[in-house]
C-alpha cells in the first residue's frame, strides 16, 4: 500500500506540490492525470523517495518511506526513459540494477521474460527503440518483486502490441495484490485500465474519483479530465 499524506515539496522558493492525500490500496491502479508541469513526475519521484520533502509523510506498506533502508526493494519504479551507457546491453543493465538494489540475479532472467525483451537482452541498448527502452525499463521495475510499483509515462514509444501487454501486465499485478501508481496523458488507456484517477493541477490534487464514475457523469475520460481539471474549491 503506498500512502501520501499531507505532502509538500518545494524547489527553491517553489512550491511544486502541497497538500497532497493520496492512497494506493492492494489491487489497485491509480493513474496521475494532468498538463505538463503539474507536479506529476515529482509525486511519483517523492513516492520512490527521490525528491526530498518540505512537510508531510509517505508510508509503503505502513511504515514511512524515510526509515525503509532500501526503497529500490520495496518500490518497482521505472521514471521515465532511464539514462544508461548505450554500450551496456540490456541484460548488463538489468544486472547492475538488481547488484545495486540487492535483488538476486535470477531475477534479471525472469524480468526479462515477463518483459519479452529476451531476443534484444543480449543487445546494446543503444540500439534499442524507444518501445524496446520503455520495456527495459518496465523490467527494471519488476526486478524487486515489490509489492509496490511506481510508473512515469510507461506507455510512450509502445506500439499497439505493446500497448496491450502492458495493459496485461497491469491487470496481473492488481489481480496479484500490488499497489501501482503511474502517470500518463494517454488518457484512452487510462480509461480503460484505471481503477481510480487522480488529478493534479495548481500543485495539488483537484479530483480523486473512481474511473468508471467519471466515465458515467462525463461519457468518457477524457470529456471528464477537462470538467476536473478546471474543478475548484469542490465546484465539482
Amino acid at each position: 500500500m503506498i500512502e501520501i499524506d499531507d505532502l509538500r515539496v518545494d524547489l527553491g522558493r517553489r512550491t511544486i506540490l502541497r497538500e497532497v492525500n493520496l492512497t494506493v490500496a492492494p489491487g489497485e491502479i491509480v493513474y496521475l492525470l494532468g498538463r505538463n508541469g503539474a507536479g506529476k513526475s515529482t509525486l511519483l519521484r517523492s513516492v520512490c523517495g527521490m525528491a526530498p520533502l518540505r512537510s508531510g509523510e509517505i508510508r509503503i506498506d505502513g511504515a514511512p518511506l524515510r526509515t525503509a533502508p532500501s526503497p529500490a526493494r520495496r518500490i518497482g519504479m521505472h521514471l521515465g526513459i532511464d539514462p544508461v551507457h548505450p554500450g551496456h546491453t540490456g541484460r548488463r543493465q538489468l544486472r547492475w540494477l538488481a547488484a545495486g538494489a540487492g535483488v538476486p540475479r535470477s531475477r534479471v532472467d525472469e524480468a526479462i521474460a515477463l518483459t519479452a525483451i529476451g531476443g534484444y537482452a543480449g543487445k546494446p541498448v543503444g540500439g534499442y527503440s524507444l518501445g524496446m527502452r520503455q520495456r527495459l525499463g518496465i523490467a527494471g521495475a519488476l526486478l524487486p518483486d515489490a509489492r509496490n510499483l511506481v510508473f512515469d509515462e510507461p506507455l510512450n514509444g509502445l506500439d499497439a502490441e505493446g500497448i496491450i501487454w502492458f495493459r496485461g501486465l497491469l491487470e496481473t499485478l492488481a489481480a496479484d495484490g500490488r499497489s501501482v501508481l503511474l502517470a500518463s496523458h494517454l488518457l484512452s488507456e487510462v480509461q480503460r485500465s484505471a481503477d481510480r484517477v487522480v488529478v493534479i493541477d495548481d500543485a495539488t490534487v483537484v479530483a480523486d474519483r473512481r474511473t468508471a464514475d467519471v466515465v458515467d457523469r462525463y461519457g468518457d475520460l477524457e470529456t471528464g479530465y477537462l470538467a476536473l481539471a478546471g474543478a475548484r474549491d469542490g465546484a465539482e
